[in-house]
């Protein structure tokens, strides 16, 4: 009975998978924070990648960790750069039987560890960064990404993006802006997924937690300037600001329930206070009650075998 009138489901096609691509290892890395993630190399990214495919997952979001990082976060352009290099493998592997995204942004790339360049006095310079970002968009179109994703919170980047893919002839890759990214204290462990070198924070750029109505403006803007899906990050303490964007949004909904989310279940089912699988699902399932049709999530391939069954 409670099947037959439930309100909300989940289905393998509205997941997507973030993966981890690290220059240089010959084995996988294994995170400590992130139980079951590791740092994928060239080899293993292209056989998880095929079994997302298996599993039916709809998307694969791929983030490069390179060894080496500068100012300007020179790899993140470079056509042999990891990130680039490993869209085309996985590509090749997979052709268009999943929809395979690139992040974008500079933070992985930048010795500093910000999202943008810095300028004189060491502060992101938004207008500089979007040249870089207009850059990446189009390398990493080029590289095979069906998907480009503006993680960066910087002002205009999506009109930037659209601009220079565009001008390329990338008419068919789509952006999906991080619209609504707040500065959270739950992306710890992603930072250690790709050895960031931030000192500081990204409260300059990234929203503060106790504002709502920027977040809608964040939206409108976004896509005015040409945002084909729009994000929500961090999904589970952010409900209402998913629910909020769905409510408004003309063009499809993703939330990121993001490393810190994913710490924090594995951690309280290790020391056996919560059910994990239950928790996976009620976790994934409230995200999608409140409104968001994509779902970013570490559990992706494992939810999506589970509904299988």
């Amino acid at each position: 009975m409670r099947r037959l009138v439930g309100e909300t489901r989940l289905h393998p096609a509205e997941l997507v998978l973030p993966m981890f691509v690290k220059e240089g290892i010959d084995e996988p890395v294994a995170l400590q924070s992130m139980p079951g993630v590791v740092q994928h190399t060239l080899h293993s990214l292209e056989v998880a990648a095929k079994e997302a495919v298996e599993a039916g997952v709809g998307g694969i979001m791929l983030f490069g960790v390179p060894t080496q990082k500068d100012e300007i976060g020179s790899g993140a352009t470079d056509p042999d750069g990891i990130l680039n290099v490993a869209l085309r493998r996985v590509r090749d592997a997979v052709g268009d039987s999943v929809v395979i995204m690139a992040d974008l942004c500079l933070d992985e790339f930048t010795s500093h560890g910000h999202c943008g360049v810095l300028d004189s006095e060491g502060r992101v310079d938004n207008d500089a960064t979007l040249d870089r970002y207009a850059e990446m968009a189009v390398v990493q179109a080029g590289a095979g990404a069906h998907v480009v994703g503006l993680s960066g919170m910087m002002d205009g980047q999506v009109a930037a993006c659209r601009e220079a893919l565009d001008a390329a002839g990338h008419t068919d890759t789509v952006i999906l802006a991080y619209a609504v990214k707040y500065s959270s204290a739950l992306y710890g462990p992603f930072r250690e997924a790709v050895e960031s070198t931030l000192e500081g924070d990204r409260s300059t750029y990234q929203q503060d937690p106790a504002n709502a109505v920027e977040a809608l403006r964040e939206l409108r803007l976004d896509v005015a300037e040409g945002a084909d899906i729009v994000m929500v990050k961090p999904a589970l303490p952010y409900l209402d600001i998913v629910s909020a964007v769905a409510a408004e949004s003309e063009v499809p909904v993703a939330a990121y329930q993001i490393s810190g989310e994913m710490a924090m279940i594995e951690a309280a089912a290790a020391n056996g206070w919560i059910d994990r699988e239950r928790m996976i699902m009620e976790a994934l399932t409230s995200i999608r009650r409140a409104g968001a049709q994509i779902v970013l999530t570490y559990y992706a391939v494992e939810v999506a075998r589970r509904l299988q069954d």
